[in-house]
């Protein structure tokens, strides 16, 4: 049976020279980072690298860096010391963000009374970015939070334009760039942004590290209690391992961006063409079938498969040796429709089945052919 991964934005295939660094550092750094003795130092020393060398990437400065377990709690640590400790009392935000984001801001409404506005969307998912700035003339001290890349439709935020707006009307602005950072050149100095998240796995790093950019002197304090490690914003001792493992995957990306950018953008445009040809009536959810609009990562197709023969359609993808997804890998459990397409397509479309299938560098154009011929079989047969 052949096998093909195409849930990239789930999570990525690790890189053999991320595993090798990862390796040595495991067997040869093993001493506590905090510890003050030879073994701790070296430790340390690899850690600060490893901040200097992203911030290099990103345009920021190191201090600006704090190690997290992934975007997740980066998601968390900036949301949730934004209304704890810098008095924001209004978020701005839309019903298709990731629920790292969703679920911490209703959490903070409940406990916290915020008021919380949702960003209007066209009907391709984009937001309306006129609305947003209705939102934003307010008294109330507000953090905009806004995904840079979404992971279910792949479509593109215009940072600039809403970090423009934000400083405009004295707000602050989070980004969740999960799916962009070590796959879009991003410039911290350039883009007037407060607060993003990333995390290592999406960039063919390791799982559970990622880190949040903290624009200097914000005021953030930490989530975790405990030690003084990340200059007392995240406590706990750090994973150095993982740490530079993330290092090198973000090197490795950032280098390599445009050529392996090139290679992705040809499989998805490839991709996208087969599946208009191939498949009669099959559409493409948001943005993710146009090239300019949305990120060359992902793609979510729409397909035309009745109710009853699509509720098996995922497993016999899997059956089939096909990895994909219908939607975020958080909420694979779960029997709902996905918060994402619920906001932006019809009822009718809700109830055809509905299929993301991300790319890396590690795909070809004959796997390609291969899940097309796959999906054939069941639209056509």
């Amino acid at each position: 049976m052949k096998h093909v991964y195409f849930d990239n934005a789930a999570t990525t295939q690790i890189r053999d020279e991320v595993v090798t660094s990862m390796t040595e550092v495991m067997r040869g750094n093993y001493g506590n980072a905090s510890s003050s003795h030879s073994f701790g130092r070296s430790s340390k020393s690899l850690i600060e690298q490893s901040r200097k060398t992203i911030a290099n990437y990103l345009n920021a400065s190191a201090g600006e860096i704090v190690f997290t377990s992934g975007g997740t709690e980066a998601d968390n640590l900036v949301l949730r010391s934004a209304v704890r400790d810098l008095g924001i009392k209004h978020i701005v935000t839309t019903k298709i963000e990731h629920h790292a984001v969703l679920h911490t801001v209703q959490q903070l409404e409940i406990e916290y009374g915020i008021s919380v506005s949702y960003v209007n969307l066209e009907t391709n998912g984009h937001i309306d970015y006129l609305h947003l700035e209705t939102l934003l003339q307010t008294e109330s001290k507000t953090l905009v939070s806004l995904m840079h890349i979404n992971n279910e439709i792949g479509n593109l935020l215009d940072m600039e334009r809403v970090a423009y707006l934000c400083k405009t009307n004295n707000a602050l602005f989070h980004s969740d760039a999960v799916q962009s950072v070590g796959h879009y050149k991003i410039d911290l100095q350039a883009l007037q942004i407060d607060f993003l998240a990333a995390s290592a796995h999406k960039f063919h790093g390791p799982k559970g590290v990622g880190f949040a950019f903290i624009r200097k002197n914000s005021g953030l304090q930490p989530l975790i209690f405990g030690g003084e490690q990340e200059r007392g914003l995240r406590a706990g001792t750090e994973s150095v391992h993982n740490i530079v493992g993330m290092e090198e995957a973000l090197k490795y990306a950032c280098d390599n961006m445009d050529k392996e950018a090139d290679h992705v953008k040809k499989l998805k445009y490839y991709f996208t063409n087969k599946v208009l040809k191939e498949i009669p009536g099959a559409t493409f959810n948001g943005e993710s079938g146009d090239m300019d609009r949305s990120t060359c990562t992902l793609v979510n197709i729409c397909l035309p498969i009745p109710p009853q023969k699509a509720a098996m359609l995922l497993f016999q993808l899997d059956l089939k040796g096909i990895a994909c997804s219908k939607g975020s890998a958080c909420q694979s459990g779960s029997s709902q429709n996905s918060h994402v397409l619920t906001e932006i397509l019809s009822d009718a479309d809700l109830q055809k089945p509905s299929i993301r299938f991300s790319f890396s560098i590690y795909n070809t154009k004959e796997e390609v052919d291969y899940v097309i011929n796959v999906l054939k079989e069941f639209a056509l047969g």
